[in-house]
């Protein structure tokens, strides 16, 4: 985390003011992949959340074999995502913009092709970010959650995602920068997403082993967790969120291209994980309003 100012008045909420958090995310799907569940539970508290998407998903392929053969996502991909993230917005109770660019696919083969002209990822980073810088200026979220430097994982527009995240956030409080896109607004905190984390997969893969559950791709995670690399961030944040599994689940399944109801994400039970592991991880990158870590509470320091 970066070296904090103490807090000021200016910076702590009052008691009558509404608490808001912006999620920033690349493709429709993400969103209910990444802290959904943390998502439920602020919405549910009265906090204001909104899911800014950055891409329409276009490039992306049917994931779940029971749609291969339906005609709306094989004629129109954006379209049919679109649908499905106003269904899983609405299970979150979230509100949810998109910030208007073209999805740059992944690139697979050896050498990598070259990413398709005016793609997400190619957007020069002042042009990208604009719209975001925008929204920030007009929603004015105390809080900011983003991807780490990585994407989450190496995705072109992951990556794409966490600049433009990171760029606004700074620049959305300085009014020399990006003008005609509205009054200045500094949020007071920056978060990481840290979603797959290595203590989590170890705590659900050692409890259904001990329970002796059947549970699909538990050798996939044991490679998994044997070639995967320290974090870039360490979690600072760990929010309960338990209650809210069952919703995040929902929002997942309502993104019908991409997510097989049968597949992986849904191995461990909602049960086994409120046990073992009822928590969404975030990594606090920087705070107006001091040190808090560690915390419950991405709002903490500004109640």
């Amino acid at each position: 985390m970066s070296a904090a100012a103490p807090a000021t008045p200016e910076r702590v909420i009052d008691d009558g003011e509404t608490l808001r958090v912006l999620f920033v995310h690349a493709h429709p799907d993400d969103e209910s992949s990444k802290g959904a569940a943390t998502m439920a539970k602020y919405v549910d508290e009265g906090a204001e959340v909104l899911v800014v998407t950055c891409t329409d998903g276009s490039r992306g392929d049917i994931q779940n074999p029971h749609v291969v053969d339906e005609a709306h996502p094989k004629r129109d991909m954006a379209g049919a995502r679109r649908l499905e993230m106003d269904n899983a917005a609405r299970i979150l109770g979230v509100r949810q913009t998109w910030l208007g660019f073209v999805d740059s696919g992944l690139p697979e083969g050896e050498p990598l092709p070259e990413l398709p002209d005016g793609c997400f990822a190619l957007q020069p980073l002042d042009v990208a970010a604009t719209p975001l810088v925008s929204l920030i200026r007009s929603f004015r979220p105390h809080v900011v959650v983003a991807y780490d430097e990585n994407g989450g994982y190496p995705h072109p527009d992951h990556i794409m995602s966490h600049k433009v995240a990171v760029e606004a956030y700074h620049a959305a409080g300085d009014p020399e920068r990006y003008p005609g896109t509205g009054p200045a607004w500094q949020p007071s905190k920056l978060y990481y997403d840290c979603g797959l984390g290595l203590e989590r997969m170890r705590a659900l893969r050692d409890a259904a082993r001990a329970e002796g559950l059947d549970i699909q791709g538990l050798e996939w995670i044991d490679g998994w967790l044997e070639s995967k690399a320290e974090p870039l961030h360490i979690p600072t944040t760990r929010i309960e969120a338990g209650a809210w599994f069952e919703r995040r689940d929902a929002a997942l399944k309502a993104h019908r291209t991409q997510i097989d109801p049968d597949g992986f994400f849904f191995a461990f039970p909602d049960e086994l994980q409120r046990r073992v592991w009822p928590y969404e991880e975030f990594a606090l990158i920087d705070s107006k309003v001091g040190d808090t870590v560690p915390e419950t509470d991405l709002f903490a320091g500004l109640r």
